[in-house]
């Protein structure tokens, strides 16, 4: 079925019959398509591979326009395509891969179009409320769990709740799946960010401290350490990390547990969402499990 959610998003890109975008359309690395799946696995109908493609195309607008934000050379392994061609055809590609996914959502009912729509603005709002968290240590959780709702996991409620309604499906129950399942997969990234090489990665490790985000095991981290440590850590904070240091952040992330809370807090979203599941939803279960019960 993700073969034809790709012809879709294809044909999508043939029909604004421009070679330059197809040209770099084709240059951007593709992903595990988690958005994708739920819709299929939730609504298994004619209309779902459209809708599919439909939220493909936003969320591959949102990471052009991110990695021009955060100044990426490289995404998912391969050159990104700001480093490819420059930030402002980044830009553009973006902006036309949102306006084509917004035409072609037009075609659908007012309940998925608004629901779509307004997780759209939401990811915007926490791109913007990462921005403004970057240029400080942020030590409140409650700011950081807001952020990734906005930036990561509304999108990911929104096709839950879409496909939901598609399939004429108790909307509020999968959409609480897929809230759930965004926190808890943006958590695991932060963590293996600490955890994986660059090579498992496909961006250096560490990375999201030397580019000013505070995730949720640095946040674990600054409320155990005590007032010496604190100031070290916070005098890492954006900065290029010898070897020396990185070992120091890792053996204080064990010994304090501040990794382990971050895990523990990823899974206990995961239980959380499989409460609200029925027992036939095999494949959304399994999703979940995957993502939770990982090894680092």
């Amino acid at each position: 079925m993700l073969q034809t959610v790709q012809k879709e998003i294809a044909h999508f890109i043939e029909e604004l019959q421009d070679e330059h975008v197809r040209t770099l359309f084709a240059k951007l690395p593709s992903g595990k398509m988690l958005r994708s799946k739920l819709i299929l696995q939730i609504a298994q109908n004619e209309q779902a591979p459209k809708l599919a493609a439909v939220v493909e195309l936003i969320h591959a607008a949102s990471l052009l326009h991110d990695d021009v934000i955060d100044d990426a050379d490289l995404r998912r392994g391969q050159p990104s395509l700001n480093a490819l061609f420059g930030n402002k055809t980044a830009i553009m590609l973006g902006d036309i891969l949102y306006s084509k996914a917004f035409f072609e959502l037009s075609s659908f009912g007012s309940a998925i179009a608004r629901t779509i729509s307004y997780a759209v603005a939401l990811l915007s709002l926490g791109e913007l409320k990462d921005v403004e968290l970057s240029k400080s240590f942020n030590a409140d959780e409650a700011s950081y769990f807001d952020m990734i709702y906005k930036k990561t996991a509304s999108l990911i409620e929104a096709s839950a709740k879409s496909a939901a309604i598609l399939a004429g499906l108790e909307s509020d129950r999968y959409a609480l799946y897929g809230k759930n399942l965004g926190l808890a997969f943006q958590i695991v990234d932060d963590i293996l960010d600490i955890t994986q090489d660059a090579a498992k990665l496909g961006k250096p490790a560490f990375a999201d401290f030397k580019e000013g985000k505070t995730t949720l095991p640095y946040i674990y981290l600054y409320q155990r350490l005590n007032t010496t440590d604190r100031e070290r850590l916070l005098g890492l904070f954006k900065k290029d990390l010898t070897d020396e240091e990185k070992a120091w952040l890792q053996e204080k992330f064990i010994a304090t547990g501040a990794l382990e809370a971050a895990k523990e807090k990823a899974r206990a979203l995961g239980h959380e969402a499989l409460e609200c599941l029925h027992k036939s939803d095999e494949k959304l279960r399994a999703i979940m499990h995957a993502l939770i019960e990982r090894t680092y």
